[in-house]
């Protein structure tokens, strides 16, 4: 192909990338609003639970201090959105303009790790809403207090419509992130720089790397380090199952092609 067609090539692909993004982000903004209430759902189940509420004067309530603070939300809401369903397309869009140049076998090799990465992502975030959320939220919120005792203020839990988004987006980011593990290293394996026994021999190591870099991804409390580290080392031995299948299965591509070559 020549280099005036690679360019255009180029062209289209991110012209059709924007394209799909800016829709993707004219649909997220116009649900934006639920979509910000879907996030925040397992913060409000914790917060308005009857103990929790018990003894203080108000019921769970959200803020915003600034005039353009909420619609700035709602606009970071449409992007992030936009950007994770856009994803798997942006990657798509990548992966058709870089195909020609491929062999046939790497397109092959290549296509269930472009297929992974995404479902990986979203595996990540499902499992930081779905079981994270509600312990970290709790354990947050239980630092309130009613005041009861002489002498004492209340502490009231009244966060702040962007500081919540912060936080979600800091959690969904650290363990989407993180699920990329398994897709990481068997890819490595499979393009022969990274052999299974030797994530084996430095699981040691590994494991306290995956706690230091799950204190870096999370917030500074205990809970949500160990909420991550815990999927992350069972991730780190899936990634060691997978390994020892593509090296098996290299393995035995070899010794076919060895066989075809000899008769």
């Amino acid at each position: 192909m020549a280099f005036d067609s690679h360019l255009s090539e180029l062209r289209y692909r991110m012209v059709v990338s924007v394209i799909f993004f800016l829709t993707t982000f004219c649909f997220c903004y116009y649900f934006s609003e639920e979509i910000y209430k879907f996030l925040l759902k397992p913060l409000a189940e914790v917060a308005n639970q009857p103990e929790r509420v018990a003894g203080l004067n108000s019921s769970f309530t959200l803020i915003y201090t600034g005039l353009t603070e909420t619609f700035v939300v709602y606009l970071k809401v449409a992007f992030l959105g936009a950007l994770l369903v856009s994803s798997p397309f942006f990657i798509w869009q990548v992966y058709m303009f870089v195909a020609p140049g491929l062999y046939p076998g790497e397109k092959k090799a290549f296509l269930p790790y472009l297929i992974a990465a995404p479902v990986l992502f979203i595996l990540g975030c499902a499992v930081v809403y779905y079981y994270v959320f509600p312990l970290a939220w709790r354990f947050f919120v239980s630092f309130e207090y009613d005041g009861s005792k002489p002498g004492t203020l209340p502490i009231e839990f009244m966060p702040s419509v962007s500081e919540y988004l912060d936080l979600v987006v800091q959690f969904m980011f650290a363990f989407g992130i993180a699920f990329q593990l398994p897709a990481i290293l068997t890819l490595l394996s499979h393009m022969g720089l990274l052999d299974h026994n030797l994530l084996v021999k430095k699981r040691r190591l590994s494991i306290v790397l995956i706690f230091i870099a799950a204190a870096v991804l999370t917030p500074p409390d205990v809970l949500s380090q160990i909420g991550l580290a815990i999927p992350m080392l069972f991730l780190y031995e899936l990634s060691i199952f997978s390994c020892r299948y593509v090296s098996k299965k290299k393995l035995i591509l070899r010794k076919e092609s060895k066989e075809n070559s000899d008769e």
